[in-house]
């Protein structure tokens, strides 16, 4: 199993929308270093949930991945602000995958607890000019962060 760090504004879909709807498809990532991510994720994986662009961000629960490999539909949607006009059905361009809801933390873990715990050479979003909104998390460094998940 691997773990990963999904980003996503709480205003657009945060955790609660995803507790409600149980799953979704994790659209719109329009960055080929996230798509590659996407791509190398395994069913039964778990996802780190970050909470980004609100005051604090933060991780508020986990995700596990439930489906792989779907090419992304908001890609071939001309009416989506993530619309692909050189993608094709055919030859798609963005993929993704789809992520069902495991658990919401009864706490934040901010970015700024985050910081205090991992260095940026730990944890790619401490990485100074960082901004993708999918990443790997390496093993050891997703057990500590379900540690001081509990310990909270």
């Amino acid at each position: 199993m691997n773990y990963w760090l999904l980003k996503s504004e709480p205003d657009v879909f945060g955790i609660d929308d995803l507790k409600k709807q149980k799953t979704t498809i994790w659209d719109g990532v329009r960055n080929y270093q996230a798509r590659n991510f996407l791509k190398a994720m395994q069913v039964g994986d778990l996802a780190f949930f970050y909470h980004s662009s609100t005051e604090p961000p933060g991780i508020v629960g986990l995700c596990k991945i439930i489906e792989t490999n779907l090419a992304d539909p908001s890609q071939f949607d001309p009416k989506s602000p993530y619309f692909d006009p050189g993608s094709t059905v055919d030859n798609p361009r963005w993929w993704t995958v789809r992520v069902g809801f495991v658990e919401k933390f009864k706490r934040m873990l901010t970015l700024e607890l985050l910081r205090q715990n991992f260095s940026p050479d730990e944890l790619i979003l401490l990485r100074r000019g960082n901004r993708l909104s999918v990443m790997p998390v390496a093993t050891d460094v997703a057990e500590r962060i379900i540690a001081l998940k509990a310990s909270r």
